[in-house]
């Protein structure tokens, strides 16, 4: 067992190793180093280097999910409150890389893992579902809005949206545009999500 801060530290490592190069280029040396503890502690955090990615990447989320939710305020329309919260999240994607690639679905590295992320990746609609809870309540959104599947496919598009910016090329690639792509298409689908 290994107290609260060396957890806590080896995940921060292990957060930005990851993040910044991949699954398969990390060793755990480099995240014991950076961590400040010996190699053999990182495994009293955790079972194995895939173990610890799907750790990591779980922590992402969970600081992803606080930042995006912190944003959702009931007494501001909803089609508003879902157009802020999106350009909120495609900002916190860019700092958040392992998020951006669970969204992206660039977790085939694990294959046995596959169940895992799919349910981390289930947890991130749980801010956009409450936004839709909002609208409808608010009557700004229709009452027979299939609310999970509806915030699923927002998800999906925020990150079809990031992908599209990465495949052009982060470093070439134009953020603003992908925002302003993003947000489009997004105002596109709420005049059909807005109660008529």
């Amino acid at each position: 067992m290994i107290g609260a801060d060396k957890r806590d530290s080896i995940l921060k490592s292990a957060v930005q190793a990851f993040g910044r190069l991949g699954f398969r280029k990390v060793s755990i040396d480099e995240i014991a180093r950076n961590a400040g503890v010996a190699k053999g502690t990182v495994y009293l955090a955790c079972d194995s280097k895939e173990d610890l990615y799907y750790q990591a990447v779980l922590r992402e989320v969970r600081e992803f999910l606080a930042a995006c939710s912190r944003n959702v305020d009931p007494s501001v329309p909803a089609d508003e409150l879902l157009l802020q919260c999106t350009r909120e999240g495609l900002s916190l994607m860019v700092r958040h890389p392992l998020v951006r690639d669970l969204l992206a679905w660039r977790m085939d590295v694990l294959p046995d893992y596959r169940e895992r992320f799919e349910q981390v990746r289930e947890l991130t609609v749980v801010a956009i579902a409450e936004i839709l809870r909002i609208g409808v309540r608010q009557g700004v959104f229709s009452d027979d809005l299939e609310i999970e599947e509806t915030a699923a496919l927002l998800r999906d598009i925020q990150a079809s949206g990031y992908l599209f910016y990465v495949l052009r090329g982060e470093a070439g690639g134009d953020y603003d545009y992908y925002v302003e792509r993003t947000m489009s298409g997004l105002r596109l689908l709420l005049d059909g999500l807005r109660k008529r």
